[in-house]
């Protein structure tokens, strides 16, 4: 966290309110996957920054947490529908019925998802090595690896830091990239494409083999993950110009505008997936949970599946004419902004207070972040 003399004392003081658990732990929360440097960054006065300025390192330990958050699920969904087990992607060796009812949206799925994984991986791993190279704090959360996650034939049964099988999966963003009157930057609000996805938990991966006994279920399960690609993505799609806005070093700019488009490639690719998925109503077995999914092939404009360009919108303001944007990108509070929706989609269920703690100082400090000169 970037800070001037005069906020030194504050600093402090909100560290030592952390340590003593004030935060909800429910508030917050970013993760990590498992190929990583194995170094644990640490709950201290201030993480080491090195040759980068407090704020500039904050924005980069961020993101790379946020990107070893990503590896973790990715790693997940390939293990039991990518291609597993590959010198990129480890781990894993496919569950044949669930990777066929992701096939129903597109016959590519797997391949989409192995390189989604392979991506995630590249991101995390640059970002720590960067800020080593730099003489600061790399970001780990290994000790928070805890949650069990899918034991169905084809997962590798190791620990996780993120549940797929709990989501409540916010998919506004769908009617947000078709409006052409309204931007979240403005305050507006927009109508989920999949209601049913917002309530109640929803498995996005078969828990065990007896969710791949019912087609229609499991064609649902893959149909949940398929809404869940994309309502990941873009986060990362926004967070990332959010964050170039507070960065001071030309180089850690460079960094993050260079990300930033590959989330929105992933977020695109993904979006228009999603539009393929069968239409259903299914329950779940074990949680009696009901979810419909509707036919937007069909659907009006600010349903329809095939506008996947994002609409012009109002941008900046209301006196200039609209144009075709990533939505939101307001800078102020976005850290915070991310985590609270990744905590509130059921991410993180099961993971402990000091994750939580730990995870929103890490979201502090970027939005501490302040633009100077370095």
């Amino acid at each position: 966290m970037e800070h001037s003399s005069d906020t030194n004392g504050r600093s402090a003081n909100r560290r030592s309110f952390l340590k003593k658990g004030a935060f909800a732990a429910g508030t917050a929360a970013l993760g990590v996957g498992f190929r990583e440097t194995p170094i644990w960054a640490k709950q201290g006065p201030e993480e080491k920054s090195g040759r980068l300025t407090k704020g500039d390192a904050a924005l980069i330990r961020l993101a790379a947490a946020a990107e070893i958050l990503e590896t973790d699920f990715w790693v997940q969904y390939n293990e039991l529908g990518g291609i597993p087990n590959t010198s990129e992607v480890p781990g894993g060796s496919g569950n044949i019925a669930y990777t066929a009812a992701l096939a129903k949206l597109d016959t590519d799925m797997s391949q989409y998802i192995h390189d989604n994984t392979d991506d995630e991986f590249t991101h995390q791993n640059f970002l720590n090595s960067y800020l080593m190279s730099r003489g600061a704090e790399p970001v780990s959360l290994e000790r928070f690896r805890t949650l069990p996650g899918s034991a169905a034939t084809g997962s590798s049964g190791i620990r996780r830091l993120t549940n797929l099988t709990q989501l409540t999966v916010d998919t506004s963003w769908w009617t947000r990239y078709r409006s052409s009157t309204k931007n979240p930057d403005f305050g507006d609000t927009f109508p989920p494409a999949v209601p049913s996805l917002a309530a109640g938990k929803h498995t996005a991966i078969p828990r065990t083999d007896a969710d791949t006994n019912d087609s229609n279920f499991l064609q649902a399960i893959a149909n949940t993950a398929a809404f869940h690609f994309p309502t990941i993505e873009q986060g990362g799609n926004s967070l990332y110009p959010s964050m170039a806005q507070r960065a001071s070093s030309v180089e850690v700019l460079r960094i993050l505008i260079s990300i930033g488009p590959t989330e929105t490639m992933h977020f695109q690719t993904w979006s228009d997936k999603a539009g393929n998925a069968p239409a259903l109503t299914a329950v779940d077995p074990v949680t009696n949970v009901s979810v419909t999914f509707p036919d937007l092939s069909s659907a009006g404009e600010d349903l329809k599946a095939n506008l996947i360009m994002p609409e012009p919108c109002p941008f900046l303001s209301a006196e200039l004419p609209p144009c075709s944007i990533i939505r939101p990108t307001e800078t102020k509070g976005a850290a915070m902004a991310v985590v609270s929706f990744l905590t509130a989609m059921g991410l993180f269920i099961g993971q402990t207070p000091a994750f939580f703690e730990f995870l929103q100082d890490l979201a502090e400090d970027a939005d501490d972040a302040k633009r100077g000169i370095a």
